[in-house]
């Protein structure tokens, strides 16, 4: 069964396919400390279960997810304990989606932005809808890209092509992402997700064990990548919060909003 429609993360437990959606859509969907928390605890529920065979994640909402939570950006900067601590959790949560045993199919109903831009690159199969698209801001926010794009995005596509959009920020249309290799079908917006769990339904009447361990071993790829980048990306980006474009960057936004 699902949990309630006021929690930040629902979940559909009432079959082989789990039907993950991200609930904080007057946010876009972007990530506080809660959805962190109830996001993780959600993968090693996974982890635990006997039945899932495979689990669909989509946005509840306009938006897939618009990532980290822009309110936090003051709190990171002067908060050296609250910074440290979420840099752990984006650790970890780059950890638990490359080491969940179970499919993953992404659902990307909406926008993917930064931390929602990783998300979609850490699922095994990506359906996007055709009028979206996705981006990962960080450095045009101050940021190093450090918290999984760098893991993931150079393993789909040329590494110039990464430099192209992790360096810029720029948007990648639905149809552009797919060409890439950074999403597998550009589908209809209303058809997204009954397509994205017809998918996960046929992985999971598939052997379990074959399907489990072969995504495993697919994913070492990914594995070495983030041995080889996470630690790195992790520290660069934890300095970002340091600098003066940084401290910035609020401002400029409420400026070009206004």
């Amino acid at each position: 069964m699902a949990t309630t429609d006021s929690e930040c993360l629902l979940v559909d437990r009432s079959g082989p396919v789990w039907v993950v959606r991200l609930n904080r859509p007057d946010a876009l969907n972007s990530f506080d400390s809660e959805l962190h928390l109830r996001f993780g605890a959600m993968w090693a529920e996974v982890e635990q279960s006997s039945e899932v065979r495979a689990v669909v994640l989509t946005g509840n909402g306009r938006a897939f997810s618009a990532g980290g939570n822009l309110d936090d950006f003051e709190l990171f900067r002067v908060d050296h304990a609250e910074r440290r601590k979420a840099m752990r959790t984006a650790r970890r949560l780059v950890d638990e989606m490359l080491n969940v045993h179970v499919p993953v199919v992404a659902a990307v109903n909406g926008p993917a932005v930064g931390l929602g831009a990783t998300l979609m690159t850490l699922c095994d199969i990506v359906f996007i809808a055709d009028n979206t698209f996705l981006a990962d801001p960080h450095v045009a926010s101050a940021l190093v890209a450090g918290d999984g794009g760098a893991v993931t995005w150079p393993a789909y596509t040329s590494l110039l092509k990464v430099k192209q959009y992790l360096l810029t920020g720029d948007r990648i249309p639905a149809a552009v992402a797919v060409e890439m290799g950074l999403a597998n079908f550009a589908v209809p917006a209303d058809e997204v997700l009954a397509q994205a769990i017809a998918f996960a339904e046929r992985l999971a009447a598939l052997p379990p064990q074959a399907v489990q361990d072969t995504k495993l071993l697919l994913n070492q790829v990914l594995r070495t990548n983030a041995a080889a980048a996470l630690g790195m990306g992790i520290a660069a980006e934890t300095h970002s919060h340091d600098t003066v474009e940084y401290a910035e960057y609020p401002q400029k936004i409420k400026v070009k909003k206004g």
